[in-house]
């Protein structure tokens, strides 16, 4: 005879029945999230989908500024207790920020946050006819407008003294954008603002980012054309490695060192490898680069080890074993240390400290999926955003250097060279 189980209840103790496994329902969207519309451009509907799905959330809003619409806003996920911060200046898309990756690398101009933020304040009396006309706030400031090109613009504030307008027609088009010529020099112009008696101007960090990675870029731009002049072609090839390599090996390396963030990702038996070896030492031969990350299968990390020092004079360190064992080796000095993908999440503040100046993801097609644990770790929760503020270089969308290596789509059987949007 089988028995009932018997459950605590604050109800007297009466029998309770287990919880129905309930599951939230997908929202539901009425433009599809697979299959572009006809009508509508690539841009306009990742635009729309994220609109939709934005004013369908039940995020929390709370307001962190003066202002009940144009201001400052916190914005908290109740599912993943995520909080982001959203900047709202006007309905037009580039104008407003917000702090999660999506936004920072879809050139969309919005994400979900800003549009369920919008949707929110257009409830309030008044606001529609607010958002029609121009808001003036009582600062001058200086901000990034995103889009396909991202531009620093100005924005003059109420009784802007006739000082700080002048000084800022010599940076800025009549249109407020920041003329091309004076991008990198901005810092130097920040630093000479006139006094604006009690006026202020507020720059945000984003633009200095932007500045900054523009700089870098413009740096590795010059470097690159100094010493390639010859393409592949070129005597620094001469002896970078312990092997000759093939013209699409060359190609392959000289591409991961000019874009800066990249995914190889040629067929099996071409040399992935040995490629990102080579876009490695030429990096520490033309940047200076000091300390590389390797993350990668358990099965290939001796590979990795062996390649490494056959084709290169460097040494590198497996990091392995019991917690203590592994935060000694991060402290030793290495140029290569290889770790695999598991270990990720136990070490993740070690390796923040360590603080990578590359990365190599090898099986690349591991982050592919947002919503796997490696993957958030490795974007959006926690390493990548403290290495990249930090200079690290990912070779694809956002840190220092990571070289993502992965085998060509099963799908389409076709070599490519191209970039991970995880990244």
């Amino acid at each position: 005879m089988k028995t009932q189980p018997i459950l605590p209840s604050s109800a007297g103790g009466k029998i309770q029945k287990n919880p129905p496994n309930r599951r939230k329902k997908p929202i539901q969207l009425r433009i599809s999230k697979t299959h572009k519309p006809e009508h509508l451009e690539l841009e306009e509907w990742q635009r729309l989908l994220r609109k939709e799905y934005g004013q369908k959330q039940a995020f929390k809003l709370k307001n962190r500024g003066d202002h009940p619409l144009f201001s400052e806003f916190s914005i908290t996920n109740p599912e993943t207790d995520k909080t982001y911060k959203v900047a709202i200046r006007g309905a037009e898309a580039g104008m407003n920020y917000c702090s999660c990756p999506d936004y920072s690398i879809n050139h969309l101009g919005t994400c979900k946050h800003i549009e369920f933020t919008l949707a929110t304040l257009m409830k309030k009396r008044g606001a529609k006819k607010a958002f029609q006309k121009e808001y003036i706030p009582a600062f001058s400031e200086i901000f990034l407008h995103y889009g396909p090109k991202r531009e620093v613009r100005f924005k003059a504030g109420r009784d802007v003294p006739p000082a700080l307008l002048t000084w800022a027609q010599k940076l800025f088009d009549a249109n407020g954008r920041l003329k091309e010529e004076n991008l990198l020099d901005l810092p130097k112009y920040l630093s000479n603002l006139p006094s604006n008696n009690g006026h202020e101007v507020r720059c945000y960090d984003d633009v200095m980012a932007s500045i900054a990675e523009q700089q870098d870029q413009d740096h590795r731009e010059k470097m690159i054309q100094s010493h390639f002049r010859q393409g592949i072609n070129s005597p620094i090839f001469k002896n970078i490695i312990k092997t000759n390599l093939y013209p699409y090996q060359k190609e392959g390396a000289l591409f991961a060192v000019k874009a800066g963030r990249c995914l190889i990702g040629d067929d099996m038996g071409l040399g992935k490898t040995i490629q990102a070896i080579t876009a490695t030492e030429l990096m520490a031969k033309l940047f200076g680069i000091e300390k590389v990350l390797i993350i990668s299968p358990t099965t290939l990390k001796y590979q990795w080890k062996g390649e490494i020092e056959k084709f290169s004079s460097r040494q590198a360190m497996i990091v392995e074993g019991y917690n203590h064992q592994r935060a000694q080796q991060y402290k030793q000095d290495s140029f290569f240390k290889i770790l695999n993908y598991e270990l990720v999440f136990r070490d993740l503040e070690k390796i923040k400290t360590w603080s990578p100046d590359l990365i190599i993801l090898d099986e690349a097609q591991r982050i592919k999926n947002w919503k796997t644990r490696t993957a958030r770790i490795l974007t959006a929760e926690g390493l990548l955003d403290p290495l990249l503020d930090a200079g690290a270089r990912i070779l694809e969308c956002a840190c220092g250097p990571c070289i993502g290596i992965g085998g060509s789509p099963v799908s389409k059987g076709v070599c490519a060279r191209t970039f991970n949007r995880n990244f």
